[in-house]
């Protein structure tokens, strides 16, 4: 049910999340997974910055519907551990020892625009999909959505967003400062690329700036994991009240 890929060329390391047939739909497992190859970009210090990517053209359509059930009950014991392994696999890429870009065509949905938002930099399709989603399906936001997307878009785009269910494209994303650039479609993943290599000229150096990037920035009015731990259990609330519907 879908992988993720990693591969490191010339200092920049490409993770690809590869579920194609259902538009790179996350499991957890890929969750996980995407969190342990985190750990390897770390542990090899040649490695000076990282692009995350979609396969078949899109970025990542969410939760892959084959393997969560969203009208289950999230509170139970595993389902809550698994849910927690996708949020945990945003938080570690957001904490990526290296700068980090997404290259984002296609769609970035609900679960995707969370890891879209977890990176550093953007780079997006003119004509890309962009939305939460969540209260389209009658869902509370999940993964600290509120707090990563403010840090980039603002209190008015995360609002327009996250209450509103308003859909952007690229070349919004880049006029509201959710995106660093747009470019035709062909174009994504090698602008992408290009702009990691920079960085990775100097993998020492990069690591460092980066370091100091996140710490000199900090977090918006809460942190990131206290805005997990505090959307989740309305999150839970609302999945239960889908589901009682």
């Amino acid at each position: 049910m879908g992988q993720v890929l990693l591969h490191c060329q010339d200092g920049v390391a490409v993770l690809t999340v590869d579920s194609p047939e259902v538009k790179n739909g996350l499991t957890p497992e890929m969750g996980v997974e995407l969190a342990a190859l985190c750990e390897d970009i770390d542990a090899d210090k040649n490695i000076g910055a990282a692009v995350v990517m979609g396969a078949g053209g899109t970025f990542c359509s969410g939760a892959d519907r084959r393997r969560w059930n969203p009208s289950g009950d999230q509170a139970e014991d595993s389902v809550f551990k698994e849910s927690g392994a996708v949020y945990g696999a945003f938080k570690r890429v957001g904490s990526l020892g290296v700068p980090m870009i997404a290259a984002v065509r296609g769609a970035a949905v609900g679960a995707g625009i969370n890891l879209m938002l977890a990176t550093d930099l953007r780079v997006v399709a003119d004509d890309a999909r962009i939305l939460a989603g969540f209260l389209r399906i009658g869902l509370h936001p999940g993964g600290g959505f509120f707090t990563i997307a403010s840090r980039s878009g603002g209190r008015e785009a995360t609002a327009a967003m996250g209450l509103f269910s308003e859909e952007i494209d690229g070349i919004r994303a880049k006029e509201i400062g959710l995106a660093w650039d747009s470019v035709p479609d062909a174009d994504v993943e090698k602008r992408a690329v290009d702009l990691a290599q920079n960085a990775a000229r100097d993998p020492e150096l990069a690591r460092e700036a980066v370091r100091s990037f996140r710490t000199e920035l900090g977090p918006p009015a809460i942190g990131w994991d206290a805005a997990l731990h505090f959307e989740r259990a309305t999150q839970m609330w609302s999945q239960r009240r889908r589901a009682e519907a």
